[in-house]
């Protein structure tokens, strides 16, 4: 059996396995969930909320733009707080100053230490018990925890309309007037509010984890939240679970890295090659489906343009909170507004980079154009257009309180990060993505059939990973309007983590391959093996290392276990992505022709320095379960999505839409003065955006949660001290930096089109040898 044969028989005995474990592990996800009760009454029998309370006031947060305003469970924004933590805090705080109150004294604070010891010792059992009453579904509160749900909530109600007394908290918190309208509606998001903080100090039933490997010697009740987030005061901390998995998950990853060091030392030097002499790729027949994907780039500099816009007042929000250098911004275009449409058009800029190099590559590789391509990729460019203005429009008027909640789900804000848009939208653009499985797989077809073409291993895998970004998208169809947010929360990060981060990178490094292939700098058979054996490392702990995002949404110990040790495998192969680097930089060098690619080459280096220090370094810094635990939702998670979603899959991107460039306007002179300026810009200005203002924030908050509390750490009076002002201004040098390499980039591009310039003819070289 060929070694390329092994592989191929690998990676699919390796998939069936670790999504048989993956569905496994949600449905223990699912059955450990906190349940949503009935009815939630005080020991007296007085009503404190009702299920329809809850449900209402979860559609009520989803319609105010859910995880883009603070978040919940650690999931979300970064500016407001996490509504469960500062419920928790504030419920807390409460029953210990109607304790204090009762001893005469006028609040907990006023207390000695000694008796606010003794106070925490009575406070700690009576939030951590469960009350819940599963033939009933009523959940039972002492009188102290009704009054303090009902004096927490006043606060909530006052916070989310335009009360003056909490204005000022609303501008730190960058929200605007009248978040919620309605007043019953306000009064609904406290329920939610209550049940996601009930949910993450209460202890779940011991028979609910029975079934589940614990994990270590000592076994310890926790909450449904694995005692996330840490509040000393309900005697939230690690668990020792957390303790023994992070530390499994260290000894993963070295021995992992030993492993494939190992075989990387295993390996043989290729044998030289003769180059071509002149490149393969110059005398390419663009066919009119190639030329039709033009626009798609177009498109991507467009939305990118504008998502570095919107990302530049969401930044500034966290200063004025609901102003943009002395203009009422809030009244227009909303903080959670301007987070949702920065977050998302990230995805979209990178994911229509991709589509539209998919497209352009298909007849590339087969020669092949099929009838009604160019109508098929025109079609496909409309919808998503219309996908694009009619989701945001949605957007807008969800968060601004017009489109009401009836419509909201299907119409308006899902409220998931990165899974924002309404369920039409996205039932709109899985549609799309079949068409355009259709399209590159019909162009595929004579290279898929052929038995004699080198490249069909390569052009097989990239067909795979086509059919899979297609159907995995379908992740985001699997919860309803009412699905259980823990339920919620296992398929989105199918979508977030599989789609983007699996799928889109097999897809990635396939068409990479392609293009060394057909510039002739790499035989095909070399190539085929090495992005099989990458894809079949990388899916090891790919696969799995999804769970490490659900720690702490109702995960039962087993779930965190399996997360912890696969999501260190995730880091293993970006250990060795500095030689994928050095052997990339080499293409760029290996013959004079390659001059014409050496800035694609070089976008293609930055892609393995940022996955090796956006998506390892700073992506293996919180994965552990106890990093998390500490680190869930503060500015160290925005350090590794910054780095890798733009340094990995947007540099990615910017990489493969140079490449088409190169192809549809070749011909043309290109002057790559302001290419120059676009590539050092943005990475230079990307390390400045994560060394000056992510990493030292996020370091400061990750203290301050250690030492007092994961809700100090995201509140007003932590995020609104002088140093943290100064460190989101220091953003401010390098945004303008990346701003100037995005617009130079632009302008490249457009001068393409614009008045260009005929290439003269280029000269052979002699062939050259490696």
């Amino acid at each position: 059996m060929s070694s390329t044969r092994k592989l191929w028989w690998g990676l699919a005995a390796l998939l069936v396995a670790s999504f048989s474990v993956l569905l496994w592990a949600g449905g223990e996800i699912f059955r450990a969930a906190p349940p949503i009760p009935e009815r939630v009454v005080s020991e007296s029998g007085q009503l404190v909320y009702t299920k329809d309370d809850i449900q209402t006031g979860r559609q009520v947060w989803q319609s105010m733009g859910g995880m883009q305003l603070g978040s919940i469970w650690g999931h979300g924004a970064y500016v407001a707080p996490d509504w469960s933590a500062d419920w928790l805090h504030r419920e807390a705080v409460d029953v210990l100053d109607q304790w204090a109150r009762a001893e005469g004294v006028a609040s907990y604070a006023a207390l000695p230490a000694e008796r606010q010891a003794a106070l925490q010792a009575r406070l700690q059992p009576m939030m951590r018990r469960n009350t819940y009453d599963a033939g009933t579904g009523t959940i039972t509160v002492t009188p102290e925890r009704a009054q303090a749900a009902a004096n927490v909530a006043l606060h909530y109600e006052s916070l989310f309309g335009n009360d003056p007394a909490t204005h000022s908290l609303r501008e730190a918190y960058a929200m605007k007037e009248n978040t919620v309208l309605d007043a019953g509606n306000r009064r609904a998001l406290t329920a939610f509010f209550w049940w996601t903080a009930w949910a993450a100090t209460t202890e779940r039933a011991v028979a609910a984890d029975a079934p589940a490997f614990k994990g270590g010697p000592v076994d310890q009740v926790v909450t449904y939240t694995n005692n996330w987030p840490h509040e000393p005061l309900v005697g939230n901390r690690p668990a020792p679970a957390l303790w023994g998995w992070s530390l499994f998950s260290v000894l993963f990853l070295i021995a992992g890295v030993g492993l494939l060091g190992w075989w990387h030392a295993r390996q043989k030097d290729e044998h030289p090659t003769t180059l071509p002499a002149t490149d393969p790729l110059a005398m390419l027949r663009i066919t009119p489906s190639m030329r039709a994907t033009a626009k798609y780039f177009w498109v991507v500099l467009a939305l990118f343009l504008v998502q570095i816009l919107m990302g530049a007042m969401t930044a500034h929000f966290q200063v004025e909170g609901q102003k943009a250098y002395g203009f009422d911004l809030s009244s227009v275009l909303p903080y959670s507004i301007t987070r949702t449409w920065h977050t998302q058009l990230a995805v979209l800029w990178i994911a229509v980079a991709w589509l539209g190099t998919g497209l352009y590559i298909a007849p590339a590789l087969s020669g092949h154009e099929p009838k009604f391509q160019r109508l098929g990729v025109n079609v496909l460019w409309v919808c998503l257009l219309v996908i694009v203005v009619g989701s945001f429009a949605g957007q807008w008027l969800a968060v601004m309180q017009k489109l009401g909640l009836k419509n909201n789900f299907w119409f308006g804000h899902q409220g998931w990060e990165y899974a924002d848009m309404g369920r039409f939208w996205q039932v709109f653009l899985f549609v799309g993505l079949m068409l355009w499985l259709t399209l590159v797989g019909r162009a595929l077809w004579p290279v898929l059939r052929s038995t004699k073409d080198e490249t069909k291993p390569i052009v097989g895998l990239m067909f795979l990973s086509t059919v899979c970004i297609g159907l995995f998208f379908g992740s985001a169809l699997m919860w309803g309007e009412k699905t259980h947010i823990a339920e919620v929360e296992y398929w989105r990060w199918w979508l977030v983590h599989l789609w983007v981060e699996g799928f889109f990178e097999v897809f990635a490094a396939a068409v990479m391959s392609l293009i060394f292939v057909k510039l002739g700098l790499v035989r095909a058979k070399t190539a085929a093996t090495a992005v099989l054996f990458s894809t079949v490392v990388f899916m090891t702990g790919g696969v799995l290392g999804t769970l490490h995002h659900l720690y702490f949404v109702g995960t039962p110990t087993a779930v965190v276990a399996l997360g912890a040790s696969f999501s260190a495998l995730e880091v293993v192969p970006l250990a060795f992505i500095g030689f994928e680097a050095y052997h990339t930089y080499r293409m760029g060098e290996a013959t004079p022709w390659m001059a014409r690619y050496k800035w694609i080459i070089l976008f293609f280096v930055a892609v393995c320095f940022w996955n090796l220090v956006g998506a390892g370094l700073f992506g293996f810094l919180i994965n552990p379960p106890l990093s998390l635990y500490y680190m869930q939702g503060l500015n160290l998670t925005a350090l590794h999505g910054h780095t890798a979603l733009f340094g990995v899959y947007g540099m990615l991107g910017l990489g493969l839409m140079m490449f088409c460039l190169r192809g549809l306007r070749g011909q043309m002179v290109w002057n790559t003065a302001p290419v120059r300026v676009a590539f050092w810009s943005l990475n230079i200005g990307l390390a400045m955006m994560a060394l000056l203002t992510l990493l030292p924030m996020g370091v400061s908050q990750l203290f301050a949660s250690i030492e007092h509390g994961y809700a100090y750490a995201r509140s007003a009076e932590f995020m609104n001290r002088p140093i943290i002002d100064m460190l989101v201004w220091m953003r401010v040098p390098g945004d303008t930096v990346f701003s100037i390499g995005a617009v130079s980039l632009a302008w490249f591009v457009l001068r393409l089109w614009v008045a260009p310039r005929r290439e003269a003819a280029a000269v052979d070289t002699a062939p050259v040898r490696r």
